[in-house]
């Protein structure tokens, strides 16, 4: 099987250095990966500039960090530039981009911008389709409070810390690896995780194969005598572990599964349904109490996760790390609590590939009914070409909800597909065993004002998606007020 290459970067080729790099432009500059590597870049004394289509309160940050940033893309943004960061989904069409290539600059992917920075470090990456994000930000958030003193680059705002990226003196660097692009292969990790192995991002890898050769490709770029730490009870990642353990990889598993080296059981939540107590049966053996204040058994996992990549990869202190996992209190848009308003919560969460839906409604309906309420579920389809993909596996993941409203697919980087809409998802939801209400369409305030007349204190809202379904839920907020 030959791994799914990017046709326009080489993320197997070396990483200029960051002397090298001169004065930096990075276009689309306020995007969670790219304001984190401007972030990073501006903390190493780097000269950076920067454009986006529209202002926000990040290009207002970056601004006040040194960066000199505008709204708008022009040939005259990068005058004077020595190198061009961007993302995949920056066409070659950009005007920026394409007058920087005719000058002659050094066009980088963002990881390897990211990576030109960390060539100095001892870095751990976190991969998987689910649970990175949560799992990069409980890595941080541990080895800091061990005394480590991390720099980080996530792909969400850790909460309490007020941002996603920070560069610092210590000699770890924590960095969310995308596996959607196949830029994770840069990093040359000295600790690898991976939270589990599935079928995802298609739309570049084009079979389920081709995804589980790229993780393997990952997991081989380890730095000689690494770490791998994988899920045990997912079946990829359990079937990269055991690849890579044939390979002389060093590998340590995680689960509930018995088979994990680090195995959990007892999971429980406590009388709110929030935080949760979970026990951890340790290789080589002892035992030890997981607490934490984030809900679901897939954050015990995420947490398993951390703990074994900080304490076994980089020899943290066992019990200040389990201090750390339990006064971590989320990253944004990870079931972010955004408000309660006449005894409704309202919770806000990226999830956006089935696995991550699954999770975290399953998650939500449990602390509902504990509540004795129901669950509002409003869910964005993220990708044309993954909601024709996933439809079912997306259907199934709402199934718990008992109301579902679907918003128009968001598009992002993809131009509309026919006959590819919110309704596949609806379809399929509606033929399964349960009793719920289904809505398709309508304006974030027809859907805000319909779920604010349905819900009753006790109640949980959940608005789900990676596009601007996060404005919802202020909208929730809002109407839940006015009723």
């Amino acid at each position: 099987m030959t791994v799914a290459r990017n046709p326009r970067f080489d993320f197997t080729s070396e990483v200029p250095g960051l002397e090298t790099l001169g004065r930096v432009h990075l276009v689309a500059i306020g995007g969670a990966g790219m304001s984190a590597v401007a972030r990073i870049l501006l903390a190493r004394g780097v000269e950076v500039s920067g454009s986006d289509a529209k202002d926000s309160p990040v290009l207002d940050t970056l601004r006040g960090l040194g960066a000199h940033v505008v709204v708008g893309h022009d040939p005259a943004n990068v005058e004077g530039v020595d190198t061009v960061v961007i993302s995949s989904a920056i066409p070659e069409s950009n005007v920026e981009l394409a007058t920087a290539r005719d000058a002659g600059c050094l066009v980088l992917h963002r990881a390897q911008g990211l990576a030109a920075t960390m060539k100095d470090a001892r870095p751990a990456a976190v991969a998987g389709a689910n649970g990175k994000t949560t799992t990069t930000s409980m890595l941080t958030v541990a080895l800091q409070h061990a005394g480590l003193d991390p720099s980080f680059a996530s792909g969400g705002e850790l909460t309490g810390q007020g941002t996603n990226a920070e560069w610092t003196d210590g000699d770890v660097f924590v960095v969310e690896a995308d596996e959607s692009d196949g830029s994770f292969l840069v990093y040359r990790p000295e600790v690898a995780v991976v939270t589990n192995v599935q079928p995802d991002h298609l739309d570049f890898y084009g079979t389920f194969e081709a995804v589980q050769e790229a993780y393997a490709e990952f997991v081989a770029s380890l730095r000689p005598g690494g770490l791998l730490v994988a899920c045990a009870d997912d079946a990829g990642s359990a079937r990269l572990a055991a690849r890579a353990a044939s390979s002389g990889t060093r590998v340590l598993t995680y689960g509930f599964t018995p088979a994990a080296d680090l195995r959990l059981s007892d999971h429980r939540p406590d009388a709110e349904g929030i935080g949760t107590t979970t026990t951890l049966h340790l290789p080589g053996g002892g035992e030890e109490t997981l607490r934490l204040r984030t809900p679901g058994a897939h954050n015990a996992l995420n947490a398993a996760a951390a703990l074994l990549a900080a304490t076994e990869g980089f020899a943290a202190d066992r019990a200040l790390v389990l201090e750390g996992l339990a006064v971590f209190d989320g990253a944004r848009r990870r079931f972010e609590v955004r408000g309660e308003v006449r005894g409704v919560t309202v919770v806000d969460d990226y999830a956006h590939n089935p696995g991550k839906v699954a999770a975290v409604v399953s998650t939500a309906a449990e602390i509902a009914a504990r509540r004795g309420g129901r669950l509002h579920v409003a869910f964005q389809p993220h990708l044309y070409s993954r909601t024709r993909d996933f439809a079912e596996g997306f259907a199934a993941g709402l199934a718990p909800a008992d109301t579902v409203a679907l918003l128009d697919v968001y598009g992002a980087r993809e131009q509309p597909m026919e006959g590819v809409t919110s309704e596949l998802v609806a379809s399929p939801l509606r033929g399964l065993p349960g009793q719920r209400t289904v809505r398709v369409g309508g304006t974030f305030e027809d859907v805000a004002s319909a779920i604010a007349a349905q819900a009753a204190a006790g109640d949980l809202v959940l608005t789900v998606g990676a596009g601007d379904v996060t404005e919802l839920a202020a909208q929730v907020l809002s109407a839940l007020g006015k009723g």
